[in-house]
């Protein structure tokens, strides 16, 4: 069974930083991306930024130049590094890994974390 477990949340000032990690556990035969999305109350979910298997990364505009995703080899561990924290990014922050369950897969799979919280605030 495979299972995405975000670590690194919790209270940061405006303008300092946290770093988030999500392990993946389990086996996925081929991963096409790993994301991280970001959600508050009564809000839709919004990807934050995307990272693939031949390093290609994508931003949001409101986090680009201020957060930078990276993984480990070969894509068990994924890093989302903030910086200059402002309190609009408060959120839960869930972890996404997308791909092709098993071998004779024909559709893609989508796994979640179950989420860690991000509060910025002075």
């Amino acid at each position: 069974q495979v299972q995405l477990v975000e670590s690194g949340g919790g209270l940061a000032q405006p303008g300092g930083s946290l770093r988030l990690s999500c392990a993946v556990s389990g086996s996925i035969f081929s991963i096409n991306a790993m994301n991280w999305y970001r959600q508050a109350p009564g809000m839709q979910r919004e990807l934050v930024a995307t990272i693939t298997p031949g390093n290609n990364k994508n931003y949001s505009d409101p986090v680009k130049g201020r957060f930078t995703v990276s993984r480990d080899i070969p894509m068990n561990t994924m890093y989302l590094q903030m910086n200059k924290l402002v309190p609009e990014d408060t959120d839960i922050y869930y972890c996404n890994a997308e791909g092709f369950a098993t071998s004779s897969s024909w559709y893609v799979t989508h796994y979640w974390g179950q989420g860690t919280q991000v509060t910025v605030s002075s």
